[in-house]
């Protein structure tokens, strides 16, 4: 991995260490970022030195023209938030070489500023899926034991307001279930990066067939899933794996329900697990919760950003345009 390789490098040139302890604290650097992160910048980076390769111009140090030239090349094809990890990417790299990264030079920041000033658009967002859109998916798991898996699945997911990452990482340790309903230990999460751990309540539903307690008590029983990874797959003759589903395939399990349940999205806006997310703070928000209560329950630590879900949720109730007689 270029950044694991490129610390070695740097941390060689500064001091005469053994190389087991410099392999030590690379591996402790490595794991600064999540999994995702360092799969996504190292696929930027590829893609970035066989760009430069093609032309015959350097990667590493990168002239700031060549970064903008490079930019200009995914003005039509990529979408801002890509053109923004690309960027990262490559200033990381450059970071982690110890080389000077000046992202607002003007070549690279007048060059982006115009791609998105001509080539722009909204980005698409996941669409909150509510209690109501909930039901419909939760309508088409069956009794099988996959059925059943995505049926606790999809409503822990939203219950518990889980990102895809949390979810595909509960694993039988996390819960403890009570009369009234359970607690699930999240040891480490996005904004979570040292790995304090919250954890998150989840009441007993009032509806048997929407209630993510009995859920998970039935996959758990029926699974029989005493210890490690909660969601697993399961193979076509029924067999419950032992391994945990990655991350990745949440949103394959998610794309087939939707599909059975016959849900649509806004144009601008896409469905996705984190919907589930998504729509549980609008739901709650709807309901009258408060916004240090859901911040507590969703672990948000940037109330701007728990605050733009809010607003989406108050676009029509709560319109002004309602105040002017039309």
């Amino acid at each position: 991995m270029l950044a694991l390789t490129c610390w070695i490098r740097v941390m060689s040139d500064v001091a005469t260490l053994p190389a087991s302890d410099l392999a030590l604290a690379a591996d402790y650097a490595r794991q600064a970022l999540s999994p995702a992160t360092l799969r996504a910048y190292r696929a930027d980076w590829e893609d970035f030195s066989a760009w430069c390769h093609g032309r015959g111009v350097r990667a590493l140090p990168a002239e700031p023209a060549t970064v903008a030239a490079y930019l200009a090349s995914m003005a039509v094809s990529h979408a801002r938030a890509t053109l923004g990890r690309r960027l990262a990417a490559i200033g990381r790299a450059h970071r982690m070489r110890g080389i000077a990264w000046m992202p607002d030079h003007p070549a690279i920041r007048d060059t982006l500023a115009g791609i998105l000033r001509r080539h722009g658009t909204p980005q698409r967002r996941a669409a909150a899926v509510g209690t109501a859109e909930l039901r419909r998916l939760v309508a088409t798991c069956d009794t099988g034991l996959t059925g059943k898996r995505d049926r606790a699945l999809l409503l822990l997911g939203f219950a518990a307001a889980l990102r895809r990452s949390e979810l595909a990482a509960v694993e039988r340790e996390h819960l403890a279930f009570a009369a009234d309903g359970m607690r699930l230990l999240i040891p480490r999460a996005k904004t979570d990066q040292e790995g304090e751990g919250a954890e998150v309540g989840v009441p007993r539903g009032a509806k048997p067939e929407t209630c993510p307690v009995r859920a998970m008590e039935t996959w758990l029983r029926d699974s029989e899933c005493r210890y490690g990874p909660v969601f697993r797959k399961v193979d076509r003759w029924g067999k419950v794996e032992a391994e945990a589903l990655h991350p990745d395939s949440l949103p394959k399990i998610f794309r087939r329900r939707v599909a059975l349940a016959g849900l649509t999205a806004a144009a601008l806006e896409r469905l996705s697990p984190h919907g589930l997310r998504a729509g549980f703070i609008t739901e709650a928000y709807q309901a009258g919760a408060r916004d240090e209560a859901i911040m507590g329950h969703t672990r948000h630590k940037d109330v701007k950003t728990m605050r733009g879900y809010v607003r989406r949720a108050k676009l029509l109730g709560e319109s002004p345009a309602k105040l002017v007689g039309l």
